[in-house]
């Protein structure tokens, strides 16, 4: 049986090409470039304002194979398909409805494809009605393995009423899990703070997509304590990154 990482070899080529329907009109720019973990395990952390183009900008600047945490409608054709058309109504109202008529054909193969794909390449389900422990426990076995998952943080849009509407507020889940390992396994693994900015331009936009790439943080800076206040205090700092790394983007 293949591996995830063998599947997402077989699909490479039919991946990028969609890659790059997905960010047409798009540039990305990279910040901090080197501050990607390589090989080992490894957790990124970023905000999370331009629905499909964030994974796919992400896709394109990680220099690894990435395990994505994702909705678990993505994972069948017809609720995928319905999220599709209530993200287009949502943003664009009457004229989301034209488009998504409009190009019916190419939204009816890309659904086809990540229905088909996402499983088989180790995309980790998350039913965002519910609890999340069954997530946790796959995302901490992939690291155990030595895989890198990326955890975007928020609804994949900006809240135009929240105290910072580009980066939601980090939940404690991912400082959890790696703190769990060096607790428990004595597992250090990093966490990559990523901020995003420019991919909630409406697709076919032109414009860039930013990105800024903090240096890795580990759950045992922040020893000391009962877990659950190493853990919020970890959460803290790596929001606080998030931020700090997010407003380098937009003083550009």
């Amino acid at each position: 049986m293949a591996t995830f990482e063998e599947e997402l070899q077989k699909i490479q080529p039919a991946l990028q090409r969609w890659l790059s329907i997905l960010l047409l009109g798009k540039k990305i720019e990279v910040r901090g470039a080197g501050h990607f973990v390589r090989e080992g395990p490894n957790i990124i952390v970023g905000n999370h304002c331009g629905a499909f183009k964030d994974v796919a900008a992400v896709l394109r600047a990680v220099p690894r194979p990435i395990f994505f945490t994702a909705n678990k409608q993505l994972f069948t054709r017809d609720e995928f398909n319905a999220l599709i058309r209530k993200h287009l109504v949502r943003h664009l109202g009457d004229f989301g409805l034209t488009l998504d008529a409009l190009f019916r054909p190419l939204k009816g193969a890309l659904v086809r494809f990540v229905s088909s794909n996402i499983q088989k390449v180790g995309t980790i389900p998350v039913d965002l009605s519910s609890g999340r422990e069954d997530t946790r426990r796959q995302i901490q076995s992939y690291l155990e393995k030595g895989r890198a998952v990326i955890a975007l943080q928020g609804r994949g849009r900006v809240q135009a009423k929240d105290p910072h509407p580009y980066v939601s507020r980090i939940r404690p889940g991912t400082p959890s899990i790696a703190y769990n390992l060096y607790h428990e396994a004595g597992i250090s693994v990093p966490v990559t703070p990523l901020a995003i900015y420019g991919s909630q331009k409406p697709w076919l936009v032109p414009g860039t997509i930013k990105m800024n790439v903090g240096e890795p943080m580990y759950a045992r800076e922040f020893i000391g304590g009962l877990a659950n206040d190493i853990v919020d205090r970890f959460r803290r700092s790596l929001e606080v990154r998030v931020k700090a790394l997010f407003l380098e983007l937009i003083k550009d």
